[in-house]
């Protein structure tokens, strides 16, 4: 299956392998596609980045926006990131600040905690036994804390599978990045749970 991405000469042609719902970009699409699965995938989620813990929502969308970008997942990392920055403020600066961690979160001016966390992550991101008794004790060093630890892996290992998800379905992701700013003040606004996925991109982005 097929669509046009732009128009005149500078368009290109894309191709998906199912056909989801219009105007339904990345997850959503599947989602949509698939409701038996949308409950329990997005309880999850609502658990992880939105429930009550140690970590800040920002803190726990910057995982779930690095582990994507190293899985060069444009519309994971691109809706995390947005996410991330909203729950920081939303500012230029929030959104140079979340640029960084997923470049390079070792120099971005953020705690030693969520870079030993981040580091933890990444480990994840390439394979759970890449984790070591080190990397552990660096965390906790930096005071890091056994749930946070744990959430840190999970989230991790959850959106390995999530990119997986939207790739693996060759999903339309948007390149506009106005598009996941949006989609970020509204997950930001919303949470993960009580969202009606089947409402078509342009509806949700509507100001």
């Amino acid at each position: 299956m097929e669509f046009r991405s732009g128009s005149g000469s500078g368009s290109r042609i894309k191709k998906f392998h199912i056909k989801f719902g219009e105007g339904l970009p990345g997850i959503r699409g599947a989602l949509a596609f698939s409701p038996e699965t949308t409950k329990p995938l997005c309880e999850l989620v609502e658990v992880l980045l939105c429930g009550p813990q140690t970590l800040t929502p920002a803190e726990r969308e910057m995982i779930a926006a690095y582990v994507p970008s190293q899985n060069d997942c444009h519309y994971c990392h691109s809706c995390h990131g947005a996410t991330a920055t909203e729950h920081l403020g939303g500012r230029p600066a929030d959104y140079d600040l979340v640029g960084q961690v997923k470049r390079n979160y070792a120099a971005a001016p953020i705690s030693h905690k969520m870079k030993a966390l981040l580091a933890i992550a990444g480990k994840v991101q390439k394979g759970g036994k890449h984790v070591t008794l080190e990397d552990v004790a660096a965390a906790r060093l930096c005071g890091a804390i056994d749930r946070e630890i744990h959430d840190t892996v999970l989230i991790a290992a959850a959106f390995g599978m999530f990119n997986r998800y939207v790739d693996g379905l060759a999903t339309w992701q948007p390149e506009d990045p106005e598009v996941y700013r949006e989609i970020g003040k509204q997950t930001a606004h919303l949470g993960y749970a009580a969202r009606d996925w089947k409402r078509p991109l342009q509806t949700v982005t509507t100001k």
